[in-house]
């Protein structure tokens, strides 16, 4: 019954069941769009290293007939050890709910920081639908096969104490990337990821994202579906691998980006962590046949 409450309440106890529409001075409005669908996942609500404000700001600036919440939204890891919740996370649990009281269709896939929404899938909780993975038909008729992708990861599925000691790690980097954004802010520098930057650099995290997509592929393939699209490694990106449409949403702890598809069908990634990188020319399946270099993010 405990998980029960804490599930209501991370889904919409935070929020009025009815969010206010922002007033109209608030949204820029040349830069609102209209997707088909929009994907996004990896927000990791209830930490201090969530992008809050910027998330908030992507979905009052881009609309979709379907949202899908690609797991870890809620970090229940991280309010099980200690609580922590701002008013931009409130923020964004309200633009979530005023999509679904516009007629956006949102469906939630859990992942392992909010795998206690696992138990279940089957049910509305705020209007919202919860599964535990789904096949996307896009526009122009290829069938995705969206899930969290933890399954996928070794430390995960058999060394789950291991995860949450490279969860507390990777919370400190965070707060360093903070640090580090304050200062760049202060100085007119655009947002810059440390914490992404040394995972580039890194021999073996290159070689663990690079294994982790290739087994995904590999599984979506065998499955018969023309695509996959995932998230938890942190690494928005697209490229085909085998047979398949590679997808991945990124986050926004590091890199504040979704994927999106328009209403042709056509699936790209958009960043959205400052201004100035709202104009920045998206990752889309268009480059799909580059190489893997060519696509990570700075």
């Amino acid at each position: 019954m405990a998980d029960v409450s804490f599930f209501e309440n991370a889904l919409g106890g935070f929020a009025p069941a009815k969010a206010a529409t922002p007033p109209a001075s608030a949204i820029d409005t040349i830069r609102f769009s209209r997707h088909r669908t929009i994907f996004i996942s990896d927000t990791h609500l209830g930490t201090r290293g969530c992008k809050a404000e910027a998330l908030a700001d992507f979905l009052m600036h881009n609309d979709c007939e379907t949202l899908f919440l690609v797991g870890d939204i809620v970090d229940g890891w991280q309010l099980k050890r200690r609580w922590y919740w701002t008013e931009a996370q409130n923020h964004v649990v309200s633009e979530i709910l005023r999509k679904v009281d516009a007629g956006t269709r949102v469906i939630f896939v859990p992942g392992n920081h909010d795998e206690f929404a696992r138990d279940y899938a089957g049910r509305l909780f705020g209007g919202i639908e919860v599964i535990n993975e789904a096949i996307h038909e896009t526009a122009d008729g290829k069938r995705l096969w969206v899930l969290h992708g933890d399954r996928f990861d070794g430390v995960i599925a058999y060394a789950k104490w291991l995860a949450h000691v490279g969860d507390w790690a990777y919370g400190m980097a965070l707060r360093l990337n903070d640090m580090l954004f304050a200062a760049r802010k202060q100085l007119g520098l655009p947002y810059w990821s440390l914490s992404a930057w040394l995972k580039h650099k890194v021999k073996n995290a290159v070689e663990y994202i690079s294994r982790f997509e290739e087994i995904v592929a590999r599984e979506a393939e065998s499955r018969g579906v023309d695509g996959v699209v995932c998230g938890h490694i942190h690494h928005a990106e697209i490229r085909r691998i085998g047979g398949v449409l590679y997808h991945n949403d990124g986050d926004w702890v590091e890199s504040c980006s979704a994927l999106v598809e328009d209403a042709n069908g056509h699936m790209e990634i958009l960043r959205w962590a400052t201004p100035p990188q709202r104009c920045a020319t998206p990752v889309s399946a268009a480059v799909a046949g580059k190489s893997k270099a060519a696509l990570i993010p700075a």
